[in-house]
C-alpha cells in the first residue's frame, strides 16, 4: 500500500472516529431528552393500537349489529328503509353518523349512495359514493361507475365519462371493466365521439370476448364505424 494511500484512509478513519465521538457527546448530553421523546413515540403507538382494539372493534362490533336490518332491507331495493331505518332499527346514515371511524360506517357510504341513486337524490348519491373507501376492487369499481351513473342523471357528461374510464381502470376484470367500457363508449357517441367509442367497443370485443357486453357488440362497433366514417 503507498504512502498516499496509508495516509487517506487513517483521515477518513480520523474523520469517522470524530464523527462517533459527538454522536456519543450529543448522545450523553441529551439524554434525557432523547429518552423522553422515545417514550412519547412508545406511548403514541401504544395509544393508537390500544384504541383500535379496545374502542374501535367494539364500536365495530355494535354498528355492525344495528346495521343488519339495513342491509337486509337494501338488498330488497327497500332504499328508504336502509338509509332512514324502520323506527326500530337504524338505518345506514345513522351508522355513517354514530360509528364513523369503523368500517361498517364506511361500507354504509357504499349503501346510502347507491339508495340514494335509485330515489333520484344525484347530488346526495355522489357525496356518499365519495365518501366510500375500499380496497374491494369489485366495489370499488362499482361505486366509481355509479358517481359516473348519477353525474350522468345530472347532464354532466364530461364527469360521468371520467368516472365511469376511472372505474375501468380498478383492476380489470370480466365484471365491472366492460361493464363501465361500454357506459363509456355510449357517453362519447352522445358527445359525437364516435371514433373514442369505436376504440373502447372494440376493446370489449377483443379483450372481454366472454363479458356479458361482448355479446351484442357488434352491432354497436357497426354503429360506431358507420357515424365515424360518415
Amino acid at each position: 500500500m503507498s504512502k498516499k494511500n496509508k495516509e487517506k484512509i487513517e483521515e477518513n478513519l480520523e474523520i469517522v472516529e470524530g464523527a462517533l465521538t459527538r454522536t456519543e457527546r450529543y448522545i450523553e448530553q441529551n439524554q434525557k431528552s432523547l429518552t423522553i421523546i422515545i417514550l412519547a413515540i412508545v406511548a403514541i403507538i401504544g395509544g393508537y393500537l390500544a384504541y383500535q382494539k379496545f374502542y374501535v372493534q367494539g364500536l365495530e362490533k355494535k354498528a355492525q349489529a344495528e346495521m343488519f336490518a339495513a342491509e337486509r332491507y337494501f338488498e330488497l331495493d327497500s332504499f328508504n328503509l336502509a338509509l332512514n331505518g324502520d323506527g326500530i332499527n337504524q338505518g345506514v346514515l345513522y351508522i355513517i353518523d354514530e360509528y364513523g371511524v369503523t368500517k361498517s360506517a364506511n361500507l354504509s357510504h357504499y349503501y346510502a349512495g347507491i339508495s340514494y341513486l335509485h330515489l333520484g337524490n344525484f347530488e346526495k348519491a355522489i357525496e356518499y359514493l365519495k365518501g366510500f373507501d375500499s380496497k374491494d376492487v369489485i366495489l370499488s369499481a362499482l361505486a366509481t361507475g355509479a358517481i359516473g351513473d348519477a353525474y350522468v342523471e345530472l347532464g354532466d357528461l364530461d364527469e360521468a365519462l371520467s368516472f365511469y374510464l376511472k372505474a375501468t381502470k380498478i383492476n380489470a376484470n370480466e365484471f365491472t371493466t366492460p361493464l363501465f367500457l361500454k357506459k363509456a363508449a355510449l357517453i362519447h357517441e352522445e358527445k359525437g365521439d364516435f371514433k373514442g367509442a369505436l376504440e373502447l367497443y372494440t376493446k370489449i370485443k377483443k379483450e372481454y370476448h366472454t363479458s356479458r357486453e361482448a355479446n351484442d357488440i357488434d352491432k354497436y362497433i357497426t354503429r360506431a364505424e358507420l357515424k365515424a366514417g360518415a
